[in-house]
């Protein structure tokens, strides 16, 4: 399988499940705005849409969207524990960690890298993303993890989309839960080497 990614992007999301679950992965970069690969392919070509991640299977077939690709990398290594088994509600509660990290939390931060974003526009959605970590805030409270004491692939979600918050200077001290989270999850094994990997750490 080939993760087409940008390093530090939401593709770092599948890029750390894969590690966690051992799978083998072949991993090219993607100029987003350029839409080339590293390899010189024509990104629209691969993935209409024209963002990252996309995973090219080894029958040639290609799955976009990050949480519908941490779930499948998950599905194919059911002994690594990173979800749960189809139709028990643990795997619906799965789905919805996944689900509000996509909706509320990778969109809500996703938009204030908008160049064109106003001051007005900017506080406003400070506004937004500010009740979204109260929300998840109070979901930690008393858990190692989104859904309670096991890893799964909505925390390494999550803490993908969460880590942008370094960028966009937002401070994580009001939120104590979601900051321990943070350090909790950028401490195992398999995200230092996905983030060295990146050129995010050295």
């Amino acid at each position: 399988m080939k993760l087409y990614y940008s390093p530090g992007a939401c593709s770092m999301a599948p890029h750390i499940v894969a590690r966690e679950a051992g799978h083998k992965l072949e991993l090219e970069k993607v100029d987003i705005p350029a839409k080339k690969t590293a390899g010189g392919e024509d990104f629209w070509a691969i993935n209409p849409k024209g963002y990252v991640p996309a995973l090219k299977m080894d029958n040639g077939q290609v799955l976009t969207e990050v949480g519908v690709i941490i779930q499948y990398l998950a599905d194919q290594k059911p002994e690594s524990g990173l979800t749960a088994k189809m139709g028990t509600m643990e795997r619906y509660r799965q789905m919805e960690a996944v689900n509000f990290a996509a909706t509320e939390v990778h969109k809500q931060l996703g938009a204030l890298f908008n160049p064109k974003m106003t001051p007005e526009m900017k506080e406003v959605q400070l506004g937004t993303v500010e009740r979204r970590f109260n929300a998840l805030e109070k979901i930690l409270t008393g858990k190692q993890y989104l859904t309670g004491e096991n890893y799964t692939v909505a925390d390494a979600y999550l803490f993908t989309v969460l880590n942008w918050t370094k960028g966009l200077k937002i401070a994580l001290d009001k939120w104590p839960n979601i900051k321990n989270f943070v350090a909790r999850v950028a401490s195992r094994p398999a995200v230092q080497e996905t983030m060295k990997t990146e050129g995010l750490i050295k």
